[in-house]
């Protein structure tokens, strides 16, 4: 009988992202307050492969910069943010928190971390939409580092020398 490779860390923070995006969701639709979320977070079966201390800080941090986050999203949405589905609302704030609060994080992983979260939880098409708006608050979020991007979705890659 063969043992399981260990995750690699990539992995570990995308289980993280995973279990913050379930405990945000939880609380976005009031299953209890966040101390009770983390506690039964703890029986998913994601938990053991996830980077725990990574986990905490997204969750915590979500929760807690959740007004603020909210007001750097919305004025980028098409809608008001009470419309948005509880799991989109909350894919978004993860990443945004990311973008926002986590410079060692790159602003593309954190969309595309995003858009993943989208792709597997939300919407048929909501990651699409998940990927607009992180678009655009990376922009505000980190104009330096999105400025020095060579490449924009989307757009011609430069020819070859």
């Amino acid at each position: 009988m063969s043992e399981k490779p260990a995750p690699k860390p990539a992995q570990n923070r995308r289980k993280s992202r995973e279990l913050a995006l379930k405990g945000l969701y939880s609380l976005f639709i009031g299953k209890g307050d966040l101390h009770d979320i983390v506690e039964s977070l703890k029986e998913d079966e994601d938990y053991a492969h996830a980077d725990i201390e990574y986990f905490q800080d997204l969750l915590n941090g979500a929760a807690q910069h959740g007004a603020e986050l909210d007001a750097q999203i919305a004025p980028l949405l098409d809608r008001d943010i009470t419309e948005l589905s509880p799991i989109e609302h909350a894919i978004l704030c993860i990443a945004a928190f990311e973008l926002v609060h986590d410079a060692s994080i790159p602003y593309r992983v954190a969309i595309n971390e995003g858009v993943e979260l989208a792709k597997r939880y939300g919407g048929t098409d909501g990651y699409k939409y998940v990927n607009g708006v992180l678009d655009k608050l990376a922009t505000v979020a980190r104009p330096n580092e999105a400025k020095r991007s060579p490449i924009k979705r989307g757009a011609p890659r430069p020819p070859r020398a």
